[in-house]
């Protein structure tokens, strides 16, 4: 999952771990979201997204690739 933690922490002038602080994780965990490393709980996503005062959609961005090949369709009938 993609997500632009980073450009919102930068837009807030916020650390990674004065972030954490705020949500309550630790901040190697902010650190592997960042990354796209670790995918976070919705109540994480909420609390980040609440954060810099923004809705989930804007800081994370579900990408599935497996299922978006040329003339697929997800439905099996």
């Amino acid at each position: 999952m993609k997500n632009r933690i980073k450009v919102f922490r930068a837009m807030h002038d916020m650390t990674q771990e004065e972030l954490a602080d705020r949500i309550r994780v630790t901040r190697r965990t902010i650190n592997s979201i960042e990354r796209g490393k670790y995918n976070p709980s919705i109540e994480v996503a909420y609390k980040i997204a609440k954060t810099f005062g923004v809705t989930i959609e804007e800081v994370f961005c579900f990408e599935d690739d497996e299922n978006e090949d040329a003339g697929q369709d997800d439905d099996p009938l």
